[in-house]
């Protein structure tokens, strides 16, 4: 299977769409995938359903920062490629999406209650994120 078809389908069995990414990428970076559903698990929604930064970029910042990340704070080399990297990523995504908000990219309030309803009832989540979850492996895929 390849990355996109495996993070899909992680996120259509149940984990929101931060650890999708994540945990796609877990494992060959020497995290196993409880642990990685453990750490992504607050950011699906856009920060736990507030509808902010879209949990597939965060999953994807993460998967940058295991791969890149510096482990001591003097190693600024380290630190700077991550941060480019993570910019990247940053930048592509907004190119092919507009945006990085979680809420303006389902277009609806996740974090009312309102809101939640809606997108559940619609079925908003299983219908518009799997393009971003997309999106954003194609995005990985060609900067790692």
């Amino acid at each position: 299977m390849s990355k996109t078809e495996i993070a899909l389908e992680k996120f259509l069995k149940g984990f929101n769409c931060s650890q999708a990414i994540f945990i796609t990428y877990s494992q060959e970076l020497g995290l196993n995938e409880e642990i990685a559903s453990k750490i992504a698990s607050p950011f699906g929604g856009g920060f736990a359903s507030s509808g902010y930064i879209c949990g597939v970029v965060t999953g994807a910042l993460m998967v940058i920062g295991l791969k890149y990340g510096n482990t001591k704070p003097e190693d600024k080399e380290v630190k700077k490629k991550t941060y480019m990297k993570a910019k990247e990523f940053i930048k592509r995504f907004l190119e092919k999406n507009g945006t990085i908000i979680c809420k303006e990219l389902i277009k609806c309030d996740i974090s009312t209650v309102e809101g939640r309803k809606k997108a559940e009832e619609e079925k908003l989540f299983v219908k518009i994120c799997p393009k971003f979850i997309k999106n954003g492996i194609e995005i990985l895929e060609n900067i790692l």
